[in-house]
């Protein structure tokens, strides 16, 4: 991770889970991080206490710990809302010139039947997991391309449910947009391709994972959620550090993570 200490990144959906877990890691690593939520003023203690939940379970982050941590700025960011993510990455420029590393972490689930499903329903879901993840891609290349950074890297925290039909909840919206996520993947990587970049692109696809996303949902009981095996958020932010630490002629693509027994 040497080489990114120093480098800026931007996580959406930190206050939470997975997205304060991969804040704390890159903190820890040097990098400046730039931490997005609809909640802000829950970052700085849910990154805080994913640092000390995974402390306690004791894990050493795969990046190590720079002599020097990396700052955290907290910013309010819905990335469901195109005006919030043009404010967010104009605030980066302003104050921080440049993004070098954007991790698309944000993003909801949903429960309903296809047959059932509510128009708001639908939007809600797309909004947050296709077009608000297309948008802040859109946002952190251009700003990559006008400061002439030709080493960043997108990343894309998708899930197993895009590459089969899971049958643990009744969403063929929610399956769809993470599908959505792996065509936008390749297409993303094909122009930059054409392009000649050197930005790097990809995809880390969760199994199960204990966050705090399983309490909204109803279908999912208590049994339920400690009976079957699962992954730790720390987990997916190990996978983060090591995607990024690989040398810059090597683009990891996609990464499918479950929890040894997962029987989804």
């Amino acid at each position: 991770m040497e080489r990114w200490r120093g480098r800026v990144a931007v996580v959406t959906g930190a206050s939470a889970g997975i997205g304060a877990a991969i804040a704390y890691q890159l903190q820890d690593a040097g990098l400046t991080v730039v931490a997005l939520a609809r909640r802000k003023e829950k970052i700085q203690e849910a990154v805080a206490a994913a640092r000390r939940g995974a402390e306690g379970r004791g894990r050493v982050p795969i990046g190590g710990k720079a002599a020097t941590q990396g700052a955290l700025h907290c910013l309010k960011c819905d990335v469901s809302r195109e005006e919030d993510v043009l404010a967010a990455f104009k605030w980066v420029k302003d104050n921080l010139g440049v993004v070098h590393l954007l991790v698309n972490n944000a993003g909801v689930v949903g429960e309903q039947k296809l047959s059932e499903v509510e128009s708001q329903e639908i939007k809600r879901i797309m909004d947050t997991n296709v077009l608000g993840l297309s948008i802040c891609t859109r946002e952190a290349i251009q700003l990559m391309k006008e400061k002439g950074v030709d080493d960043g890297q997108i990343i894309h925290i998708g899930s197993i449910c895009g590459h089969m039909q899971c049958g643990l909840f009744p969403s063929a919206f929610y399956y769809a947009s993470k599908h959505a996520v792996r065509v936008l993947l390749e297409g993303l990587r094909k122009e930059l391709v054409a392009a000649k970049s050197r930005i790097r692109v990809m995809e880390i696809s969760p199994g199960s994972v204990f966050t705090e996303i399983l309490d909204d949902m109803k279908i999912i009981t208590a049994e339920m959620r400690f009976k079957d095996p699962y992954l730790w958020a720390e987990d997916i932010a190990d996978i983060v550090l090591y995607v990024t630490s690989a040398p810059p002629h090597v683009q990891i693509h996609e990464v499918i993570v479950v929890p040894t027994g997962e029987t989804m």
